[in-house]
């Protein structure tokens, strides 16, 4: 049996259930945090949590008082604790609004739910064979002011998945209506071309990912230059590497676009320091 934390209460994922009137359900109101965790801690809580914020001011849904970033810590840990999850693992929370209504809700207030899963790996694992993308075409995304917050609108990706499933590719890129490549169907991008960094700009409508940011803030600590710009295919076949970054999986290595072929030294390097910080904030949280 595993447990979980939803409205206020730990209970076991077989005492849950969706109420016809719920709006995750229902419209899709509300956002998600996904966690890396290593030696029992939620790795860089506190990106995650100035992303809570963020994304629950941008969709008007109100926090409680209460709700600081030390008592979600205190929750989380008590989840892993009840999942017995010492090393290892990975973590989902969902936010949605509490409220009843149609698309006009009748209260902003937000509740969440909380699971924990363990894997593994007590931290970030390089991939051995490298990813094989190409560039999704069906549906792109639009640039807006919701564009880089995770929200439960997730089509898009989901579309995208499926499209990289019947393609044979392991995932799939996205463009922006602009025709940017800005992202893939689970992670952020980025690209090396003579030891520099590229990655595409948030004003592109890329996700603004917790290890997006913590894997530019890595390389320029290592005297590596980092450029957030725009990004387009021709910029991929230049690329001496390629890879994508999420909180959970770390670092993923691309092998392969279309005809390209790639490297993967810096995907190395900067697993390695990834690695190190990863194990220095767990023991320090």
């Amino acid at each position: 049996m595993s447990y979980v934390f939803h409205k206020g209460e730990f209970v076991s994922d077989t005492a849950t259930h969706i109420a016809k009137d719920n709006r995750a359900f229902r419209f899709g109101d509300g956002f998600f945090e996904s966690m890396r965790i290593v030696n029992g801690k939620a790795l860089f809580l506190e990106n995650h949590f100035a992303r809570v914020i963020s994304t629950a001011n941008a969709l008007k849904i109100q926090l409680p008082p209460d709700f600081t970033i030390d008592l979600l810590r205190s929750q989380i840990l008590e989840v892993l604790s009840r999942n017995e999850i010492t090393q290892g693992g990975r973590m989902r929370i969902t936010f949605y609004r509490k409220s009843t209504g149609f698309y006009l809700p009748k209260q902003d207030e937000i509740t969440y739910f909380i699971e924990a899963e363990a894997l593994a790996d007590n931290e970030f694992v390089l991939n051995a064979t490298g990813r094989m993308v190409d560039i999704f075409t069906d549906y792109k995304k639009e640039i807006n002011k919701l564009s880089v917050f995770k929200t439960l609108n997730c089509q898009l990706y989901v579309q995208a998945a499926i499209h990289a499933r019947d393609k044979g590719l392991d995932e799939a890129l996205i463009q922006n209506n602009k025709l940017s490549i800005i992202e893939s169907n689970s992670s952020n991008l980025f690209i090396v071309s003579n030891g520099v960094l590229y990655t595409p700009t948030l004003e592109d409508g890329c996700v603004a990912g917790t290890m997006r940011m913590n894997i530019i803030n890595l390389a320029l600590e290592n005297k590596i230059k980092v450029y957030e710009c725009t990004l387009n295919p021709q910029n991929l076949l230049a690329a001496d590497e390629m890879f994508l970054t999420n909180a959970v999986r770390g670092i993923e290595w691309i092998v392969g676009y279309r005809t390209k072929r790639y490297f993967n030294d810096m995907s190395k390097r900067l697993m390695v320091v990834l690695n190190e910080k990863a194990q220095a904030y767990s023991i320090a949280h």
